[in-house]
């Protein structure tokens, strides 16, 4: 890594301390706790590790974009970014219980540092909720965590293949056939679901240039 890459992401990691350090004094309402800044280095540490291609403090800083955007919607936006920061804490490709893991994760380290339980409770919920990203009719909460997780679907053309590119880095370690009937498999069960976003932004800004992109990847991978 150059120098000049380097310090942008310096950068960005610093305006992600920030915003954690927001958060977190917001979720204490009030209350005492430790210094926040140790457990945001601690999550910006997970976030940087070496499997990642998709899964990175870019996306980390995305989601918690679309939830400033999302957050009128939302009964405890606060809530809503702590779980952005939790819900891919763990992240290993080649294991399917990253969401129990990084929700556990989420359990220990926020009444440490400070956060009721009835908040700690909802981030965990919330981090779990991103296994199907089907929240129930009425769950705000959930509804903005989980359409601002999944807008990179509905980004440009452009955009949306270097995520998909990126994707496919992470599980380089998949055979091709087998990584294209996986993916195709997702991104049907995606196109199956009645609504993609289930917030009112989400549904008019982000649905249908989403089906789009979906519905291009899927040709795709099937022309090969």
């Amino acid at each position: 890594m150059d120098d000049t890459a380097q310090g942008t992401r310096s950068t960005d990691d610093a305006g992600l301390r920030v915003r954690w350090r927001d958060s977190l004094t917001a979720a204490r309402a009030g209350g005492p706790g430790p210094d926040p800044l140790p457990y945001a280095d601690n999550l910006l540490a997970r976030w940087a590790e070496p499997q990642r291609r998709y899964h990175t403090t870019a996306h980390l800083a995305a989601v918690l974009d679309r939830i400033d955007t999302l957050a009128g919607h939302a009964a405890d936006a606060d809530a809503v970014r702590l779980a952005a920061w939790f819900h891919d804490a763990v992240y290993r490709p080649d294991r399917t219980e990253n969401e129990e893991r990084s929700a556990v994760l989420a359990e220990r380290a926020l009444p440490e540092a400070g956060v009721p339980a009835t908040t700690t409770t909802e981030v965990a919920r919330l981090v779990r909720l991103t296994v199907s990203h089907d929240p129930a009719d009425g769950d705000t909460n959930g509804e903005v965590l989980c359409d601002a997780d999944l807008a990179i679907l509905a980004a440009s053309p452009k955009e949306y293949a270097e995520y998909a590119s990126r994707v496919r880095e992470e599980y380089g370690f998949v055979p091709d056939e087998a990584f294209r009937e996986g993916r195709a498999a997702v991104l049907r069960q995606l196109l199956e679901l009645p609504r993609l976003f289930r917030t009112p932004h989400g549904a008019a800004e982000w649905e249908p240039r989403a089906r789009h992109n979906l519905l291009t990847e899927l040709e795709l991978l099937a022309s090969h």
